[in-house]
């Protein structure tokens, strides 16, 4: 009786061995390499008059003061509340500090609404200067729309910020007040990522069971596998030095949802310094997330990244420029 049961635990081991060796020669084998090439169309922005110019490089030197990178995707309707809101901001704080300079860049990713023509309308009102629109010519994924506005960008600090207004905007000077306080900042590398972790007792209140434990799940996978030390790490709102963003972004290969692990585990890979800050949240209607498989795709993600970089299929890049 006991060989046959140790019989059946040889059999088990050996076949979760062969799952396991069949799943990294899948996760390899289709692993995507980086996508740094943009259509024709997507190397220019329309000025007020209509006409169009060339964006600049990340690789170029910084221009402005700070840059806000918006990726949206079928947003006609949550953006305008978010993009009236930053750009009272902005313009609040150029008028008290006439050194702040700024530009926001809202990528459309593929959309299949008015994104592009919504945001025009701010370009007009405040000029192409400080107002641009990247139009993607197919849908990329949030993650590939933030890389390619944030490769398109000018500031000396870079902020990705959510197309839905999901975290007040002033809380920038926390996320900012956050990057200041990492010293040393190596080849002025640093990330300041905004954070709900503290709204999370809250949540879990306010959660059906099910959500919960897929949250932590996907919490202790995140632990597990690619991220420590955040507790937050799909907070849209997060703030990089310029150089901390070209090394990132020249080496994300995931642009779906999950690429904001990827982003901080090549943070942490090249040891560049990040900050958690706590920052205002509201739930707001009209998410692109479908709850359960949204978390399984996540998950499946985060699974295959740990895998990836364990077989070398991906690699860190150093910053190579785009086509």
């Amino acid at each position: 009786n006991m060989d046959f049961l140790c019989e059946i635990v040889q059999a088990l081991v050996a076949l979760a061995s062969l799952i396991v060796i069949v799943v990294l020669m899948l996760a390899h084998v289709t692993a995507e390499m980086v996508n740094l090439t943009r259509h024709e169309k997507e190397k220019y922005f329309l000025t007020v008059t209509g006409e169009k110019e060339l964006f600049p490089s990340l690789h170029d030197p910084p221009s402005r003061e700070l840059s806000v990178v918006i990726p949206a995707y079928n947003e006609e309707l949550r953006m305008p509340v978010m993009l009236d809101e930053a750009t009272q901001y902005l313009e609040n704080r150029q008028k008290q500090q006439p050194s702040f300079t700024y530009e926001v860049i809202v990528v459309d990713d593929g959309s299949k609404d008015k994104t592009t023509e919504v945001a025009l309308r701010y370009s007009k009102k405040y000029g192409a200067d400080k107002v641009r629109i990247l139009t993607l010519v197919k849908n990329r994924g949030k993650g590939g729309a933030v890389r390619m506005g944030t490769l398109s960008s000018r500031g000396k600090v870079i902020l990705m910020a959510d197309a839905d207004g999901a975290t007040k905007f002033s809380d920038i000077e926390k996320v900012e007040a956050g990057l200041n306080t990492l010293n040393p900042k190596p080849e002025n590398m640093a990330i300041s990522c905004g954070s709900r972790a503290h709204l999370e007792i809250d949540s879990v209140a306010e959660r059906s069971v099910f959500r919960t434990f897929l949250m932590y799940g996907f919490h202790f996978l995140v632990w597990l596998l690619c991220v420590r030390g955040i507790k937050d790490t799909q907070c849209g709102f997060k703030l990089f030095t310029r150089e901390a963003a070209l090394k990132t972004f020249s080496s994300l290969h995931v642009e779906r949802w999950a690429f904001d692990v990827e982003l901080l585990y090549i943070a942490q890979c090249f040891k560049i310094p990040i900050a958690e800050v706590a920052v205002n949240w509201t739930e707001i209607e009209g998410s692109k997330l479908v709850p359960f498989w949204s978390w399984l795709q996540m998950g499946r993600d985060l699974i295959f990244i740990r895998m990836r970089y364990f077989t070398r299929a991906w690699k860190l890049q150093s910053s190579h420029k785009m086509d």
